[in-house]
């Protein structure tokens, strides 16, 4: 371990005894000493569980959890020199200002050496004196700017105030690592944005190390040294600021951090790439023809004349945001966001074009759907725990079915498919959602949107925690429930084995 490092986190998995998946799988990270590191992601993504883990509110299923390099995985909270600060701030209403954020420091016992009446050294522990007490109060008070409040009722407290108490209860013990989840979360808008600056200051003030979890972008590029991205309990990168919105690793990435423009590209050639019906100039280097996501960020677009643009489109949409102007603009069936201080009269016909080095092009992490499963008696193909009508005859190449239901080759040869194992595969275009539910052969519920240009990626997870990605050109909402359908001839199946042991 690094010297700087204060805090590792090494493979650690979390699964929950009534949940088959991993809440937090293979999390591995490196905290130096005095960083602001932010866990970002939405809703349901492990960063709480993960921040929770760091505390020792939840104890990891495997995986190590190094403090200055001593696993604390297993230890207790109180054992640990971290201290929380909730969303809900649990302030004792009961109590003042002063008494909330002394309660910690009236409890604690600090080790003191002292002699017996033998002359022997031994450690004691005593607690702090009130003298003691008040030093620590009145610094973590000027920390979070509510001095002489010492005396004011917490229930006669703002939220913000509220908030800064229990910062102060946080800090007054002198963790090493203060852990924050949402705590900006009860605010208001104008008022959150204020405590992001100030939360930041304090960072600074105090020198200790931060883990703050949210899912608000801005706070997140607002306040971190390092932001850690995460969906479905794993890591997607892990980056300054700067390098997680100017380089996502993922078009996930790119979705989540600022707005972005996302297509579906084809490299063209060395350095060159294919999209919006162009090809365009990039720094990137991918094989010939591969398919990628390309993500260009709406202020990299830049709006110039017809005949000196790259692509034509006409602008379809104008809102002024106080700084820039957002214009949609129409590429074909494309959508393209654009930012910029100029104005431009909308329904004008205008030329775009684009930097090479702001096209930053992916490898696309998910192509085709694609499942292992197996042929039933009944000529279906089960997977994902359904049954689905398919085309077994692609198994063999001039096949038939027969009366019987086996499968015949041009020699007459027949074969018995029954619990024959295969691969299935389906292009992202071939699945059919619906919200009628009776109309699928089987349901689920959509937990990811992307936008694409001329169409959405939609995941959809069903109960058994098997997900389809699919390619649609209508509008969805994260947790509607729907249902999915494949046309029997899109699934393509390849068969594991030799078929010539299901002869009979």
């Amino acid at each position: 371990m690094n010297k700087d490092t204060i805090i590792e986190i090494i493979g650690v998995n979390k699964k929950f005894e009534d949940n088959d998946s991993y809440s937090v799988e293979n999390f591995n990270l490196e905290v130096k000493k005095g960083q602001f590191v932010t866990f970002l992601g939405p809703s349901g993504c492990g960063k709480t569980t993960t921040l929770r883990m760091i505390a020792g509110f939840e104890i990891p299923t495997s995986g190590k959890i190094l403090l200055n390099g001593q696993d604390i995985a297993q230890l207790p909270p109180y054992k640990r020199p971290v201290n929380t600060v909730f969303q809900r701030y649990a302030l004792f209403p009961h109590l003042d200002v002063y008494d909330n954020i002394a309660f910690g420091l009236k409890l604690k016992r600090i080790p003191k050496v002292v002699k017996d009446k033998k002359g022997n050294e031994k450690t004691k522990y005593v607690r702090l004196s009130q003298k003691e007490i008040d030093q620590k109060v009145v610094r973590a008070l000027k920390i979070v700017d509510l001095e002489q409040f010492e005396s004011r009722n917490v229930t006669t407290l703002s939220g913000g105030q509220q908030q800064r108490v229990a910062i102060a209860r946080a800090i007054v013990n002198e963790p090493q690592i203060l852990l924050l989840d949402e705590p900006l979360g009860a605010l208001d808008l104008k008022m959150r944005k204020e405590m992001q600056i100030e939360l930041k200051e304090m960072h600074k003030k105090l020198g200790i190390t931060f883990i703050y979890v949210t899912h608000d972008q801005e706070e997140a590029l607002t306040m971190s040294d390092v932001i850690v991205i995460m969906k479905d309990g794993m890591i997607q990168q892990i980056g300054t600021p700067t390098d997680i919105y100017n380089e996502p690793a993922n078009a996930f990435v790119a979705d989540f951090i600022g707005e972005s423009n996302i297509y579906v590209g084809t490299i063209y050639s060395d350095k060159k790439v294919r999209f919006l019906g162009k090809v365009w100039d990039c720094i990137d280097e991918f094989p010939v023809h591969e398919k990628v996501d390309v993500v260009v960020r709406p202020e990299d677009v830049k709006i110039c004349k017809v005949e000196d643009g790259i692509a034509v489109g006409k602008i379809i949409n104008c809102i002024f945001k106080g700084i820039h102007y957002q214009y949609t603009i129409m590429v074909g069936k494309n959508e393209v966001l654009v930012q910029t201080t100029k104005h431009y009269e909308t329904g004008i016909e205008v030329g775009i074009k684009i930097a090479p080095d702001l096209i930053h092009i992916m490898k696309r992490e998910i192509s085709s759907n694609a499942f292992e499963g197996y042929i039933t008696k009944n000529n279906q193909v089960s997977f994902a725990e359904a049954d689905w009508d398919c085309e077994i005859t692609q198994l063999l190449k001039n096949s038939i079915i027969d009366d019987e239901g086996y499968l015949v080759d041009s020699k007459g040869k027949k074969y018995d498919l029954t619990d024959a194992d295969v691969s299935v595969e389906f292009d992202m275009a071939d699945v059919e959602i619906s919200d009628d539910l009776e109309s699928g052969n089987i349901i689920g519920t959509i937990i990811e949107m992307l936008y694409k240009g001329d169409h959405y990626q939609v995941i959809v997870r069903t109960e058994e925690e098997d997900d389809f990605v699919i390619d649609t050109e209508w509008t969805w909402n994260i947790n509607d429930t729907v249902s999915l359908k494949v046309p029997s001839e899109k699934i393509k199946l390849t068969l594991k084995g030799d078929i010539s042991k299901y002869e009979i």
